[in-house]
């Protein structure tokens, strides 16, 4: 374009005359059709500081969809044992997914692990190893007993109201620490209770969304196919490519001497130029070549059972290594009779054999690995579900019998960035129903994720619609008890 070129006002006729007859710029549109945002730096994804020193630089969530069962799993309940079958004698929230029945003890025996004493059930038979790394939070609890509410209310503090994710939070307050990747990837996500909204940005700017690896579905993608969508380009070379870049640069340059300062638009070319640089970079991210033969053997990705989760995790670690600072890894199990990942309506005990099996070593060696790397040191790590499930029966026999959804009382654990290991925090009552200590709502639960960030939950804001929005919206108490 000539000099001349470049100081003309756009008409309508020479815009598209100069943009190919006009067919690639009728995409401005679309381009332009986002919510206004603040300024253009909140669109950048350069590296920026918290609020105050932060305990952890990125964040990990291992999330498990359907709602693992605290009373199975972490919560052992001696009273389910004595009073089994009995009448439970406590009132129970009206909303509820099926017929229940009576109080259910637990089909596997606890046992105290590790030097802290952290109890498991048996079903755990490696997690054990690293029980002294764990933080383990009791009381979690919140409002909505549906999957889609609640899936929305983990990922983005509201239960019905379309809002950024937390990792889209986490970007915005902190950006990336290597901008050839994203600062907020999720692995293998399903596209139920939430779908994308479970890691979009809503009106922070785009460049903020988590990106997926793999497509949005149900079934999860297996792990070894999942690839980022349209990141290579089968019709134009690299060149060809930065060439198409820097003319949107120039047009855009020139666009905004004459009309002004779009924040829209610029964040919708800085996502084109991750892309760009993405696919160099994202490729060997993916490549698990340079993996030891033992660090393999070490995540289980040497056992068909545990090779998808496994491959899961290293890729998170690899990610993360390498400067993203939010990873989402979702895990939601296979079963005919598990319609739906770890909502184990019926079939309580052979659905949680299953899962359990598929990631006890792989999360047991992700902890290792991320320790022995010296990862976990400023790396959060935290497990956890929706909500979990009753300490009653959902009717069926004895075969078929399983729990209803429970967001009252459950278990989530952390590990590394700043928490203490060996912990248990909060508790149930001798039945696992209700949350009665070191209560932490999923409000409380961002307060405390962003803290450990060195972001202030109450200071990291964005102006939207005429006021101000927050991750915990006017709630959340950080949990200072379980900070080292």
């Amino acid at each position: 374009m000539s000099t001349s070129a470049q100081s003309t006002t756009f008409s309508r006729r020479s815009l598209l005359n100069q943009w190919c007859l006009g067919f690639g710029g009728l995409a401005l549109n679309s381009m332009l059709a986002q919510p206004s945002f603040a300024n253009p730096t909140e669109n950048s994804l350069r590296p920026q500081k918290g609020h105050f020193e932060p305990r952890a630089k990125r964040i990990i969530f291992l999330f498990m969809h359907g709602g693992p069962s605290h009373v199975d799993l972490f919560d052992p309940k001696p009273a389910l044992t004595k009073y089994d079958g009995k009448e439970p004698p406590f009132e129970r929230t009206r909303v509820k997914f099926g017929k229940r029945g009576n109080l259910l003890k637990s089909p596997w025996q606890f046992r105290p692990t590790g030097e802290s004493g952290i109890p498991m059930s048996s079903l755990w038979q490696n997690l054990p190893e690293v029980a002294d790394d764990l933080c383990m939070l009791h009381g979690l609890c919140d409002t909505n007993v549906a999957h889609g509410g609640a899936c929305m209310k983990l990922f983005t503090g509201s239960e019905s109201l379309i809002r950024p994710s937390m990792g889209s939070w986490v970007s915005y307050g902190l950006g990336t620490e290597n901008q050839n990747l994203p600062s907020f990837i999720t692995i293998c996500p399903t596209s139920l209770h939430g779908g994308v909204d479970n890691f979009g940005s809503a009106f922070l700017p785009s460049i903020h969304q988590g990106v997926p690896l793999g497509t949005p579905g149900y079934p999860n993608t297996p792990a070894k196919d999942a690839r980022f969508e349209f990141l290579q380009s089968e019709s134009r070379s690299r060149r060809q490519q930065r060439m198409l870049l820097d003319q949107l640069k120039h047009l855009n340059s020139t666009y905004r001497q004459q009309v002004g300062n779009n924040d829209q638009l610029e964040a919708r070319i800085q996502s084109f130029e991750m892309a760009f640089r993405m696919q160099l970079e994202a490729p060997q991210a993916m490549d698990l070549a340079d993996e030891s033969e033992s660090t393999l053997k070490l995540y289980g990705y040497d056992d068909p059972t545990t090779q998808n989760f496994a491959h899961q995790l290293i890729l998170a670690r690899r990610f993360s290594e390498r400067g993203v600072r939010f990873v989402q890894v979702s895990h939601a199990g296979s079963l005919p009779f598990n319609n739906e990942q770890w909502d184990q309506h019926s079939y309580i005990k052979k659905g949680h054999e299953i899962n359990v099996t598929q990631i006890d070593k792989p999360i047991t060696g992700f902890l290792k690995d991320l320790k022995q790397r010296g990862l976990l040191e400023d790396t959060l790590v935290l497990w956890g579900g929706e909500f979990g499930r009753t300490p009653t029966a959902q009717v069926g026999t004895p075969e078929t019998i399983g729990r209803d959804h429970h967001p009252d009382g459950f278990t989530m654990f952390m590990a590394g960035g700043g928490v203490k290991g060996g912990f248990r925090y909060g508790a149930t009552d001798e039945f696992g129903y209700y949350a009665i200590e070191g209560r932490m709502t999923i409000h409380d639960l961002h307060a405390t994720l962003l803290h450990v960030m060195g972001l202030d939950h109450e200071q990291l804001t964005y102006q939207y619609g005429g006021r101000n929005f927050r991750l915990t919206d006017v709630h959340g108490t950080v949990a200072t008890d379980i900070l080292v």
